[in-house]
């Protein structure tokens, strides 16, 4: 029996990620007309077209869309057999590129120390913090990140999670709030503020106004923006009252034009958390990143 070209495996497992000749191409560093020619020949081997025309743009198959994870985790697995034995890891030899999927107030708050550490242990190592524009696993399935770090969400049970720290949210205004100088903001005082809130997905409720409905208030919503660095840039500037993570803080000046306040309603704590591919579990070289981050965040927070 005839071995098929294992070369195809890591041309299937780009096209698969990438859902596209153009886009397969570009991560193999080939033209399109050879991906073409390379398409044809996956079609051949696998029986199935895996890329079809839907209008204008091409779509995977349903039989492609089963073979996705399959390819990626064959790839991977295929690229390790070949790679140099490890003996044990020596971080100031490392030469590598992490990419890890953070929220803007985590990168704020915690990038600048993670990029000293790294550069202090590793002075090749290149940290790529990649935008987070939802929560999803399959930045992590596809293994288009290192990392993923912030709150548990819709993620796949194969996922890998390691608690990083806990936070909690509190509120922040700037000293010149009418409120910046009463001792204590009441439950009543913060409903009758006007409010700016963060969520990437336009979300305006949460469990703050849970709380306090259960007191019989409402706050007011004036503004909704997609980050915790905005939330902070309008509340620096306006009489809105910002809701933000302690964490997120830390990289605000102490003698700053701010006032943090505990909240006057009880929410739930927050786990932040780093998550990864079960690929990736003993690769020498994401145990280092992962324990780095670790030890950063658990300093830092």
């Amino acid at each position: 029996m005839t071995d098929p070209d294992f070369n195809l495996l890591i041309a299937l497992d780009a096209l698969l990620t990438a859902g596209s000749v153009v886009g397969a191409a570009r991560r193999l560093g080939l033209s399109a007309s050879a991906m073409s020619r390379t398409l044809t020949r996956l079609r051949a081997a696998t029986g199935d077209p895996l890329l079809v025309r839907a209008g204008r743009r091409m779509v995977l198959t349903p039989y492609a869309e089963t073979l996705r994870e399959r390819a990626r985790n064959a790839a991977f697995e295929a690229r390790a057999v070949l790679r140099p034995a490890q003996g044990e890891l020596d971080p100031t030899r490392l030469d590598r590129t992490f990419t890890l999927r953070a929220n803007d107030g985590f990168v704020e708050a915690f990038g600048p120390a993670l990029i000293a550490a790294a550069a202090e242990q590793a002075p090749r190592v290149r940290l790529r913090f990649a935008p987070k524009p939802e929560k999803s696993d399959r930045p992590l399935r596809e293994g288009l990140v290192d990392l993923e770090i912030g709150v548990l969400g819709d993620m796949g049970p194969e996922i890998r999670l390691q608690a990083l720290f806990r936070d909690r949210f509190v509120g922040v205004m700037r000293t010149a709030h009418p409120l910046a100088q009463q001792p204590e903001i009441g439950a009543a005082d913060y409903a009758a503020c006007g409010h700016v809130v963060a969520s990437r997905s336009g979300r305006v409720l949460g469990p703050v106004d849970a709380a306090l409905a259960e007191l019989g208030l409402a706050r007011h919503i004036a503004a909704v923006v997609p980050s915790f660095p905005a939330a902070l840039a309008v509340a620096q500037a306006s009489n809105l009252l910002a809701l933000l993570p302690a964490s997120f803080l830390h990289a605000q000046p102490a003698d700053g034009p701010l006032r943090v306040f505990a909240l006057p309603v009880n929410t739930p704590p927050i786990t932040v958390s780093q998550m990864w591919h079960p690929r990736l579990d003993a690769e020498a070289d994401h145990r280092w990143l992962r324990q780095l981050v670790l030890n950063v965040c658990r300093r830092r927070a």
